[in-house]
């Protein structure tokens, strides 16, 4: 099982999205963050179906990092309950891939 992760998130501004990825990739969490805007959101919340315009996060990181990523994000996103979803990438460009791992501490 390959050791790179895709991790994604959401945040409720754009300010807080740059916020989450600049200090993932500061402090050597992630090798890079994309920032996909105003993504629509639909999901149930306390009983009832909401919607809301979002900020989606793609942090490429590794398993080293996983839970330090988790709780940095729990710290800097003002959600209640943040989403933080992992995946484990299993292919891609070798040199891409070493690189996302030689990028995280």
């Amino acid at each position: 099982m390959s050791e790179n992760i895709l991790m994604m998130t959401t945040a409720g501004s754009k300010e807080e999205a740059e916020k989450i990825a600049y200090t993932l990739v500061e402090r050597r969490l992630a090798a890079c963050v994309n920032i996909v805007p105003q993504v629509q959101s639909v999901y149930r919340w306390e009983g009832k179906v909401e919607q809301a315009q979002e900020w989606l996060l793609l942090i490429k990181t590794f398993a080293t990092a996983l839970e330090r990523v988790r709780k940095a994000n729990k710290e800097m996103n003002s959600y209640e309950l943040p989403e933080c979803i992992s995946f484990h990438i299993d292919g891609g460009c070798a040199n891409y891939l070493k690189w996302l791992s030689n990028s995280v501490e």
